[in-house]
Order: structure tokens, then C-alpha cells, then sequence
């Protein structure tokens, strides 16, 4: 079966079409490699400075201690900091979540003030602000803490407008078939509709997961030893901080690419183990004499090749609904299907006709 999805936004390109595409992908082909040409003799040769594609340069960049000592505990501090913070968010966002729902208007009215303030506010900001307070009091690791928090209230905020998104999204009749059985709103809302906005955001909670851990790197301004820490680190002891970036970048994306790709696996494992077997509709019978009655063709093709009334087997298949005439509506009745109740449908296999002694036409004896 052909794949249409593409089809739905726009027709699929023609001959002309597609070789306009096909000459404007070499194009842009063609200046990309021309592009990373240009960069690549820029990197060779600097105008002021020692060229950057170096061995002397990507070694320490590359080589097992800069992994051990520098890449490996950044990368454990960001994916801490992570794990931490994603918790915290999801906590955050479905207690508030949950409070712009209630029907109690103070409680609705504080969650929405909490959340739209902390959307509004910049993720550094509070990074900040939260790193001068926590050192302020003394609390150990401030800047570690700083960062969660931060990320706990951003993203929290997020996760609470998907919950109030995922009810509001939810059909209508489950909130007015839970109050006919007598629930409360509030009863309705947490245990019918809450429970299934979570269940439809999860894959989208899981693409924020992303977001925290590329947020995380803002932590180095207020000098958590993340992974763009240490190896901002790491470039400055060797004088190569071009490469540890670059070194750097190449975790994040590997990072994020194994979340997304979670993010694309989950829901449709999540369609799989929630989607029921799918049967075939029931096909409402036609009304006689209807040309387009799938049993009138079906018999048609049975008998195509044979006389009125015969077919090279004893009972004929039975199809679905009625083609019987007003006439011969019992003789047409036997010839689309055997009925058990009723055997004088049966027919001669060799000669094709109905047996004499039990033509439906054969009235019974008084």
C-alpha cells in the first residue's frame, strides 16, 4: 500500500517537479561543500594564530585522560543535574497542572500566577539569582542547586500547561458522563481525566527532557562543573579550546539524539500496547435490486461459468444481506447461501440444478 501521509499537506511533484528539486538539492549540495571548504582553510591557515586542524592540537582534545578526568564527570554532573530536575518538573507541573483545574478559584488563581511567572522569567535569571542566594546562606553546592531549581520552575511550568492542554483536549462527555454518575468535579478531574492527559503527554515530556539537559549548560556561567565546564577546562590548560568545544558538541548531540529517538519510539509503543484489535464494520444489508449490492456480484461471479442455478459444489457461500426478488425471493434466497434449517437449497454438484424431489418451487404435502 502506497504511503500518502506526505500527500496531505501538498500533491506529490511531477516529472518537472521533481528535477526542479532534484537541481536545486545539488546546488545547495554543492555551496554547503564550499562552505566547509572555505572553513576548513580558514582553520588551517589563521590569519593571527596556529592552525587549528593540528594534530598537537585534537590530541589532548581526543586522548583517554581528556575522557577520565574531564568529559566522563562532566557528563555525570549534566546527566545529575538532568534526572534531578526532569523529577522535580514533573512533580511541579502536576501539582499545578492539576490547581489551574480545580474548581476552587483562589487555588486556580494562584497555580496560574506561579506558572505564568515562572514561563516568563529567563532560565539564567534564575539560575542567578538562586546560585547568590543559596551561597548567601551557606548551603553547600550552591550552583548545583541553583541549577535544578531553576530548571525545576521553567520546566515545571511547561509540564503544567501539557497537563492543562492534555484535559482540555480530552472529548466532553467523559467530565458530563463522570458528574450523570454522581463524581464531583474535582473527583472527575483527578481520577478520569488527569490520568489520561498524562498518559497522552508523555511523549511530549519526554522530547522537554532535551531541553533540560541542553539547559543544563547554562550552569557554567555560575560555574557548575557541567560538561561545557570541563571542557572549557580542558581547552584552557592545553590552549585548545576550539577542539574540547568541539569535543563537547559531539556528546550533546549524541545526548540529545538518544532522547529524541525515545521520544519517537514512545508513543508508538504506547499505540501498541493501548490500541485494541480492529475488526472488520458490520455492512448493513441492501435493499433488493440495488446494482450496488456486494452479494448480487459475488453470486454473479460464482455462477458466471454454469447454468441458472447450479454450481460445481454442493452448498454455495453464504453472503451477507439479501438480493431475493419479490417473485422467486426462496429460490433466490438458496442460490446465495445454504441454509441449514432448509435442505432442499441443496443442489446436484454434477448437473448444477436443484434436485427434483426438493425444488423450492415443490410445495409441501398438506
Amino acid at each position: 500500500m502506497a504511503d500518502t501521509s506526505n500527500s496531505v499537506l501538498f500533491d506529490a511533484p511531477g516529472p518537472k517537479g521533481r528535477r526542479t528539486i532534484r537541481i536545486v538539492n545539488w546546488i545547495a549540495g554543492i555551496l554547503f561543500a564550499v562552505v566547509l571548504v572555505l572553513i576548513l582553510m580558514r582553520l588551517h591557515n589563521p590569519p593571527d594564530g596556529e592552525n587549528q586542524l593540528s594534530w598537537e592540537l585534537w590530541k589532548p582534545a581526543i586522548e583517554r585522560e581528556a575522557w577520565t578526568d574531564f568529559y566522563l564527570p562532566g557528563l555525570w554532573m549534566t546527566i545529575k543535574a538532568t534526572v534531578v530536575a526532569v523529577v522535580g518538573a514533573v512533580v511541579f507541573g502536576l501539582v499545578f497542572g492539576v490547581g489551574r483545574l480545580l474548581p476552587n478559584p483562589l487555588v486556580r488563581g494562584v497555580s496560574a500566577v506561579i506558572v505564568e511567572f515562572c514561563r516568563a522569567v529567563p532560565v539564567l535569571l534564575l539560575m542567578i539569582f538562586f546560585w547568590r542566594w543559596f551561597a548567601f546562606a551557606g548551603l553547600p553546592s550552591p550552583s548545583y542547586w541553583a541549577v535544578v531549581l531553576a530548571l525545576v520552575l521553567y520546566n515545571g511550568s511547561v509540564v503544567a500547561e501539557l497537563v492543562r492542554s492534555g484535559v482540555g483536549n480530552l472529548p466532553g462527555g467523559q467530565r458530563e458522563a463522570s458528574l450523570a454518575l454522581g463524581l464531583t468535579e474535582t473527583q472527575s478531574l483527578m481520577e478520569i481525566e488527569v490520568p489520561q492527559a498524562v498518559y497522552a503527554m508523555l511523549p511530549a515530556a519526554v522530547t522537554q527532557l532535551v531541553v533540560v539537559l541542553k539547559d543544563t549548560a547554562l550552569g557554567s556561567i555560575i560555574m557548575y562543573t557541567d560538561l561545557l565546564q570541563e571542557s572549557r577546562r580542558l581547552g584552557s590548560m592545553y590552549f585548545n579550546i576550539l577542539q574540547t568545544l568541539v569535543m563537547a558538541a559531539v556528546i550533546y548531540f549524541a545526548a540529545c539524539w538518544l532522547l529524541s529517538r525515545l521520544a519517537e519510539w514512545l508513543p508508538s509503543r504506547m499505540q501498541q500496547r493501548t490500541a485494541a484489535p480492529t475488526e472488520a464494520e458490520p455492512v448493513a444489508p441492501i435493499a433488493a435490486g440495488d446494482p450496488s449490492n456486494v452479494n448480487q456480484i459475488a453470486v454473479a461471479k460464482e455462477l458466471e461459468e454454469l447454468p441458472f442455478g447450479g454450481a460445481p459444489r454442493k452448498y454455495h457461500v453464504h453472503h451477507r444481506g439479501t438480493n431475493a426478488s419479490i417473485r422467486n425471493w426462496q429460490r433466490t434466497r438458496y442460490e446465495q447461501g445454504y441454509d441449514a434449517t432448509q435442505p432442499e437449497s441443496q443442489v446436484d454438484p454434477e448437473t448444477g440444478e436443484f434436485q427434483e424431489s426438493q425444488k423450492p418451487d415443490d410445495k409441501p404435502e398438506a
